[in-house]
This record gives structure tokens, sequence and C-alpha cells, in this order.
């Protein structure tokens, strides 16, 4: 069994990395910390987790303790897996970071969007971008993988075919995607209160959103990006417009034939004419398309929608790390969402 660490374990996402390793047939989870709920039992701050890990008990960082693993997750906030990356390189068999610290290779980015300069440049250039419909021969074996989040994946995986193919024009894209509020992570914020979020849906990052610059470096064009907040836990839901070009599709069946043609192998993703439901995914490491081109206006029209917590997140982040190991890339993870 492959020793692995889980740095966050107390937030959303390090919880759903807990779960989705507890089915791992290869990887077992020895370590976990959770700095703000230090000392606590997993089953007690989570009582879902009780039967897989009845007393594992989250623990304060610690370099040492982190270096005794073979794979490490680190589910943090932003910032953090500046200091903690470097410190462990080398000392780890394989990191995948889920903040987006190693996510963007341009480093003069990193003070426009994230408000201050990054602490080890140097490694950005060494960091693979962890969407393996995209990379996956990059992360084969990789030591440093930056999984990217929910916006992005679903952007990325809508547009990227038609972008990459030449297919659509790269300037005037534009996505629109809604998120749910388990997106804002765990810490107390009046925007993601019940009674905020509770019968109201509202756009936010107008303009300036951090993941902008991320989509743009993935798909390869000039975005306008949207992201909002819908009155649900998980899910994300992408809308995604582009302009074909002179080879690009002109009917809907030849931009489904494109996404069919892309992502017809691949284990995780569900391409249909049906329109792309948040619920079906939820659970699952599965990202469900479709595509549509009107006629009228000559829009291209491209849905994506994923549970932002597993595709999104760390079921993302546990497929990279089987690519990383040479295990079977499927272990550990269902392309089932639950029906009801």
């Amino acid at each position: 069994m492959v020793a692995v660490g889980v740095l966050g374990a107390s937030g959303y996402g390090g919880a759903e990395l807990l779960r989705l390793l507890a089915g791992h047939p290869d990887l077992e989870v020895t370590y976990a910390t959770g700095d703000t709920a230090a000392d606590q039992l997993v089953a007690d701050l989570y009582p879902a987790l009780a039967a897989a890990y009845p007393d594992l008990r989250l623990a304060g960082y610690d370099a040492a303790d982190a270096a005794g693993v073979d794979l490490l997750f680190t589910a943090l906030p932003n910032g953090p897996a500046q200091t903690i990356v470097p410190e462990l390189l080398g000392k780890v068999g394989h990191i995948v970071d889920l903040s987006a610290d190693f996510r963007l290779k341009d480093p003069t980015l990193y003070p426009r969007f994230y408000g201050s300069a990054h602490r080890v440049p140097e490694l950005l250039a060494e960091a693979v971008f962890g969407l393996p419909e995209l990379y996956r021969d990059e992360l084969r074996g990789a030591r440093l993988i930056a999984a990217p989040g929910c916006y992005v994946t679903a952007a990325s995986l809508a547009l990227a075919p038609f972008v990459r193919a030449g297919l659509v024009e790269t300037t005037g894209l534009v996505v629109d995607a809604a998120s749910g509020v388990s997106g804002a992570g765990r810490g107390l914020k009046a925007s993601s209160l019940y009674t905020t979020v509770d019968e109201d849906f509202v756009a936010y990052g107008l303009l300036d959103h951090r993941h902008t610059p991320e989509m743009e470096q993935v798909i390869g064009g000039q975005i306008l990006f949207t992201p909002h907040l819908a009155p649900m836990t998980r899910g994300i839901l992408a809308t995604c417009y582009a302009r074909p070009t002179a080879s690009g599709p002109t009917s809907t069946t030849e931009a489904l034939a494109v996404l069919g043609q892309a992502y017809g192998d691949e284990p995780f993703i569900v391409v249909a004419e049906r329109s792309p439901s948040t619920k079906a995914t939820r659970g699952a490491n599965s990202a469900h398309l479709s595509a549509r081109f009107d006629v009228r206006t000559g829009w291209l029209l491209v849905l994506c929608a994923l549970d932002n917590l597993v595709k999104g997140a760390a079921g993302q982040a546990v497929q990279c790390a089987n690519l990383a190991l040479g295990l079977a890339e499927t272990a550990g993870l269902s392309a089932v969402g639950l029906a009801l």
C-alpha cells in the first residue's frame, strides 16, 4: 500500500479526499492534518467518515511527519503550499496540490490575481497541470501536480477541444458558470451563510476573477468569465460560448462529434445531446458535456456539469495521483453519480 498524507483534511476538499481514499485499493491514509481542528477525531468532525476512520485524529502540520508518506495531498487555502512544497519536494515521492499555488506558469500573474509575488517561481515550470484529459502524458511520474479547481476544469473540458483544433475563434470566448456553496470552502463568511445563499442567485468576481488567467492558459484564448453562486451544496454548471472559425462546426451534430472524438475513450467523461445536470454528477468523478450550434446567431454553445468537490477537486486529485504512481487511472473512483 502507498502511504498517503492529507494536509487540510478538515476542509471540504480534504474531507472529500478522505472519503474517496477510503475506497482506494492501493492508497492508505496514514497522516492527516487540520490546523483549525487539530486533535479532533475525523469521525467527530465528519460523522459520515466514521466507518472508514474511527480512530484517525487530525494533527497539526509537522514537516517531519509529512515527509514520512509516499504521496501527499495539500488541500489548503491559496498561499501555504508555496512554503510547504519546497520544504517537502524530494522527500515525498509525489505531491498533489489542490490550491492555485502552482497552477499558473507566468509568475507575474500572481501579484495581480492573488495579491502577492510567488515565493518559489522556479517551481512553476516543473508543476504539471492536473487535468488528466488534457495533460495525461505529462502527469505520468510527475512529482509535483497542480490540480485545477471546478470552474477551470468545467470550462477547459468544454472549450479546449474546439480551441486546440482551430474550430473556434480564440477571442471573445465567454464562460458563465454557477457553483454550489461548498466551493467557497468551510470557513465562516457572511456570503456563504444559509440565510444569505438560500433562495438567491448572484454573480460575483465580475471581469477580474482569479481563475480567468488559468482558463486562458489551459484553453488558449481570451475569455470573459462570470462565476455565479447557486443555492445548492455541490455542483458546477458551465455554459460556454464561442464563434466558430471557417472550419468550425455548422450544426449541433458536428459540434457533438467534436466532443465525442475528443473524449470518446475517457472513462470519466459523458458526451450526450441531453442538457447536462449537476445532480447527475453528484458524488462522481465525472463530467457531463453537450453542445449546440445556433444557426440563427452563428454561436457555438458548449455545456459542462460536474461535482465541484469530486471532478472539480478531490476526485481529480486522486485521478492525477493514480497516473503519477503508475496505478490504474480509475482506481478508487467512480463515474456514476447518485440517481436521487
